[in-house]
């Protein structure tokens, strides 16, 4: 650390004294520039943050604090519990503080894996994201599956407590269908290959919904079997879901990932294929259909009720009607009555006044007749004399007529000329356009053609 400078103080034995930010920023350097290692040991404290996760790496001699990205162990897909011993790979790393913040000394992180099995992890782990590079933990999971499955397949070993795990679920459920029992070697080099035909061969069988595979737990060399790569592929190309429940809650094979679901236990798994309870679902449905059978049975009384106001109704109204009626009709006859015994009165006073009017009539018209007949009589004396005054000019007027008369030209001697149409012609112009002429005489027409004569 001689690049520290030191500020003025009394005479001591020891260098210095350095500013304290100085020397924590060159500590720092001299530890990042430690080889970096590999550490073994258990782990303990694990806990985590937004950015890393922290946990102490301890044996019978020691312990280092330790710290990883959470994006990088997340990307491992192991889970962590106390007393578990790891190996990890990396080197020292020291945050210098400040004034309102303490400095922390940690083992930065970049290499994690189960200590024994560090091998066998990272490579299941490449195995991992082969299959998510090539989509292999989909299909299964956009397979639909039944609410109330009729038949189950499970598949799991004979004499595994697995076996006794999904029936227990199954009674939980309530669950009353068909189970198909595939029985296979769950642990050994001849599982994986038993496990993907048994698969297969229940998936080939068509009431059969979904499929259980179900073990207990283990150490990772006992649930190899499930890691298979053969086995994960068939999984993921089945059409029938397949629900997987391998080992207990911190295992994780690679059939969890490919599988539709992926349940912690048997029992779970179970739970999962059947999505209700059943002896629920029985007991709302029975309640469900007694409410129903109540309602409709007070929806019938209701709609009988009403359907016998509504027959009712039409003769209530049509009584109604007929009292009215009836009512009216007095209420016509009564005043019909009483118009007729005015009319009647009124005619009386009108007979009365008619009688009187009568009287004085007849003598009016006695009166009037007398004067008609001298009236008549002075008409005929006077019309007498007219009439003959009247003669006279007549037979004037007749002789008067005669002499205009030309039918009596016509006795005579003469001629009328017509044109065709009928009418006189009166001028010798007239009869050259003309042409064509008729001539009458006394007892009839001739027809004649004017013709020009030529000039001397």
């Amino acid at each position: 650390m001689s690049d520290l400078q030191s500020t003025p103080a009394e005479a001591s034995a020891l260098p210095g004294p350095y500013p304290v930010g100085q020397y924590a920023a060159r500590l720092k350097r001299r530890l990042l520039e430690f080889t970096r290692v590999q550490l073994e040991g258990e782990v303990w404290g694990f806990r985590g943050s937004r950015a890393r996760v922290y946990f102490e790496l301890r044996d019978t001699r020691g312990a280092v604090p330790c710290s990883m990205w959470r994006s990088e162990f997340e990307t491992l897909g192991l889970t962590l519990l106390d007393g578990m011993k790891v190996i990890v790979g990396g080197g020292c790393d020291y945050y210098p503080g400040s004034s309102v913040s303490s400095p922390s000394f940690s083992f930065s992180v970049t290499e994690l894996r189960i200590a024994g099995e560090g091998d066998l992890l990272a490579a299941l782990q490449r195995l991992r994201r082969q299959f998510d590079a090539e989509g292999l933990f989909a299909p299964q999971k956009l397979l639909p599956r039944p609410l109330v499955p009729r038949t189950i397949g499970v598949v799991t070993g004979e004499q595994g407590k697995a076996r006794d795990d999904v029936l227990a679920g199954l009674r939980r459920r309530g669950w009353a269908g068909r189970l198909v029992w595939a029985f296979v070697p769950v642990q050994d080099r001849h599982a994986a290959p038993r496990i993907a035909a048994a698969l297969r061969e229940l998936a080939a069988i068509e009431e059969v919904e979904v499929v259980i595979v179900a073990r207990g737990g283990g150490s990772l060399a006992d649930l190899l079997a499930f890691c298979d790569e053969t086995l994960c592929r068939t999984v993921a190309l089945l059409r029938t879901p397949v629900i997987a429940s391998v080992g207990h809650h911190t295992d994780r094979t690679l059939i969890d990932d490919v599988a539709a679901v992926s349940c912690s236990t048997p029992t779970h798994a179970a739970e999962a294929a059947v999505r209700i309870d059943c002896r629920a679902a029985r007991a709302d449905l029975a309640a469900s259909a007694r409410s129903l059978e109540r309602h409709g049975r007070a929806a019938v009384l209701g709609r009988a009720r009403t359907l016998a106001q509504l027959s009712r109704a039409p003769a209530e109204h049509v009584a109604r009607h007929r009292v009215r009626l009836h009512q009216r009709l007095r209420e016509l006859r009564a005043s019909a009555r009483r118009r007729v015994a005015d009319g009647r009165r009124l005619a009386a006073v009108h007979t009365v006044v008619l009688e009187r009017k009568a009287g004085v009539t007849a003598l009016d018209r006695e009166r009037r007749l007398a004067e008609l007949h001298g009236r008549a009589r002075r008409f005929v004396s006077v019309g007498a004399d007219a009439t003959a005054r009247r003669s006279e000019d007549l037979e004037r007027l007749a002789l008067a007529l005669g002499a205009h008369d030309p039918e009596r030209t016509l006795a005579r001697g003469y001629a009328l000329v017509e044109d065709g149409a009928g009418e006189p012609v009166t001028t010798a112009r007239s009869a050259r356009t003309a042409g064509e002429v008729a001539l009458r005489f006394r007892d009839g027409r001739v027809p004649a053609r004017v013709t020009e004569d030529p000039p001397a």
